[in-house]
């Protein structure tokens, strides 16, 4: 009798254990919004970078937000008469991704600081347009991490990748082929420096996942993906039926830093 209430006790413990971990993991998974600036002329450019690195950038860590990744793209599309800048946010709630605009709002020297940016007349955008992605953090990567690569940032790939899935089952099954499948953890033993891997929770290519990784130049992104491609775990894990068919269009965007990106 005794056995059995060990037994049934033991069994309780584990269950809250585990339910504990589970909740912590849902608790510590921060939220990503991914905002995208277009412009039509290089004087847009040039003012929304002097609004990001002067207002925008400071007033968010008034607000105790970190690591924020400022992007360009590498290169352009042949037929892309838009030039981008993209900007990576960490929010470690969607509580705190709600109340951003209301603080910015009330924060004085963010208003004055910005003032040219916020207030620009009708006819005189500092750009043609703004898009935003609201992204939720895997299981197995709940906290965005910043590239530990230095030199030339110019030199450094950022790639940035998109999954699409044919429907939310897939993408469900995709996002568990990356967490319990293992292939968070080969890009980590691969040394793919990745800052974070997500799934949109709010965007115009839904549902679809993203990551971004890091390398110190082409060559380098080159060899790591071929290192990939060739570990005898890809090839294992890609050739499980469970996860055939998970994917229907992958998109492909080359980035570096600005200089006044945190990493």
């Amino acid at each position: 009798m005794n056995y059995l209430k060990i037994l049934r006790t033991s069994l309780l413990l584990m269950l809250c254990f585990s339910i504990n971990t589970i909740s912590a993991q849902e608790v510590n998974r921060q939220f990503y919004q991914l905002r995208t600036y277009s412009f039509s002329t290089d004087e847009q450019v040039q003012q929304t970078d002097d609004f990001l690195k002067n207002a925008y950038l400071p007033a968010l860590k008034r607000q105790n937000i970190q690591n924020i990744g400022v992007f360009k793209p590498k290169t352009y599309e042949p037929n892309d008469t838009l030039q981008r800048t993209l900007v990576l946010i960490p929010f470690a709630s969607l509580e705190a991704f709600e109340a951003l605009e209301t603080q910015l709002l009330s924060d004085k020297k963010f208003q004055q600081d910005g003032a040219d940016f916020i207030n620009a007349a009708h006819d005189k955008q500092p750009y043609t347009r703004i898009s935003s992605i609201l992204l939720k953090a895997f299981v197995d990567m709940p906290t965005l991490k910043p590239t530990p690569l230095e030199g030339e940032r110019k030199d450094r790939v950022y790639e940035l990748r998109s999954y699409q899935s044919p429907t939310v089952a897939y993408h469900q099954n995709k996002v568990d082929m990356f967490n319990a499948g293992g292939e968070v953890k080969l890009f980590d033993a691969l040394g793919f420096n990745a800052v974070f891997y997500s799934s949109d929770i709010s965007g115009p290519d839904m549902p679809n996942l993203m990551y971004m990784t890091t390398f110190k130049d082409q060559a380098s992104r080159e060899a790591h993906w071929k290192s990939f491609s060739d570990s005898p775990v890809w090839k294992k894990l890609s050739a499980l039926p469970k996860y055939q068919d998970n994917v229907s269009h992958a998109d492909i965007t080359f980035l570096y830093p600005t200089d006044y990106s945190d990493y």
